[in-house]
């Protein structure tokens, strides 16, 4: 049986995975829950031989890309490619691959939970009342309603964060991305109270942004020292996306100097291990990166990532192609 190497994997087993390959004549090779260095799934790929890899968040590099003697795909059990090496995939007429929507309504959900959790007081009145003090006095709230919110990045996930928002909690959304600006011009209506906007119309404007964008050269550190001197209504800042989005020494900066109001944050650069000026700060919510996480959300993305593998090894194209493979 040709081999199918998962290199990490933050659920308790592979069962799905490994039932969905086998009964294609496929073996599953798992390595461990934890997300392991380049290092180790190089070594794990030279030892297996794969014809596929599966990856989460473990860094699929060029070196362990090169070593297979006949790999077919690389999947990214997720939505950002960023751990992968899409260029040396597509050179070596490999497919990469992803699951882009398995779990939109769960990331805007979490978005919109850490807002609320801020307006509304959740996180600090109950760490104030476990610590003995009940004080209805001190709670200082916001009608949610009366936000207006930025979304940077506009694609499934940002659409369904400003649906919700505009149209169950009746917000006023202004939307963001270099596709929207290209068609749009800025405070063009897209549909109830919500507005493309550009960057500076937001940092003027916005009471929370959310930042949905992926992570690419040109938006590393996007929310760095000069965009958070652009701020005027002290915003709370939510990422969602990925860690790099985000300078971590600005935003302390930023929330030291009172641009900031707070931030709401589900990845980290630096995680696993973040920061601890940043993890200690309680004006600073963090999630270990779950925002994609739900019961139903975990065995679609499993399932659908699994059967793209076999999809691709049987001869088929990709249900969701990343790049276009140099073949032959």
């Amino acid at each position: 049986m040709a081999n199918v190497v998962l290199t990490d994997h933050p659920w308790p087993d592979v069962d799905i995975e490994r039932g969905i390959l086998a009964a294609a004549g496929y073996e599953t090779i798992a390595g461990p829950i934890e997300t392991s260095d380049a290092a180790y799934v190089e070594s794990l790929v030279a030892t297996h031989d794969p014809v596929a890899i599966m990856t989460c968040w473990a860094r699929v590099s060029a070196a362990a890309i090169a070593r297979p003697t006949a790999l077919k795909i690389v999947t990214r059990m997720g939505v950002g490619l960023d751990n992968i090496d899409v260029a040396a995939a597509t050179a070596r007429g490999a497919w990469v691959t992803n699951v882009p929507d398995y779990c939109v309504e769960e990331v805007s959900d979490h978005a919109i939970t850490l807002m609320l959790a801020f307006w509304r007081g959740v996180h600090a009145l109950d760490r104030d009342v476990k610590a003995g003090s009940w004080n209805p006095a001190s709670a200082r709230l916001k009608r949610v309603s009366k936000q207006v919110i930025g979304i940077v990045g506009y694609g499934n996930i940002g659409r369904a964060t400003a649906h919700k928002l505009s149209r169950g909690f009746g917000c006023k959304v202004l939307v963001n991305s270099r596709s929207l600006l290209k068609q749009h011009a800025n405070s063009h209506q897209l549909e109830h109270q919500v507005f493309v906007a550009d960057i500076a119309t937001m940092q003027r404007e916005a009471d929370a942004i959310v930042l949905h964008a992926p992570l690419t050269e040109q938006t590393r550190h996007f929310a760095g020292a000069e965009f958070f001197a652009g701020l005027e209504r002290k915003p709370l800042l939510i990422n969602v996306s990925r860690g790099g989005l985000v300078d971590n020494d600005a935003l302390v900066s930023a929330l030291g100097s009172g641009q900031l109001s707070g931030a709401g944050l589900d990845v980290v650069e630096g995680e696993p291990a973040p920061p601890r000026a940043i993890t200690q700060r309680s004006d600073i919510i963090v999630t270990p990166h779950v925002a994609f996480s739900s019961d139903a959300a975990l065995a679609e993305l499993r399932q659908r990532s699994a059967e793209d593998v076999v999809r691709v090894l049987q001869g088929n194209a990709p249900r969701h192609p990343c790049n276009a493979p140099v073949m032959g």
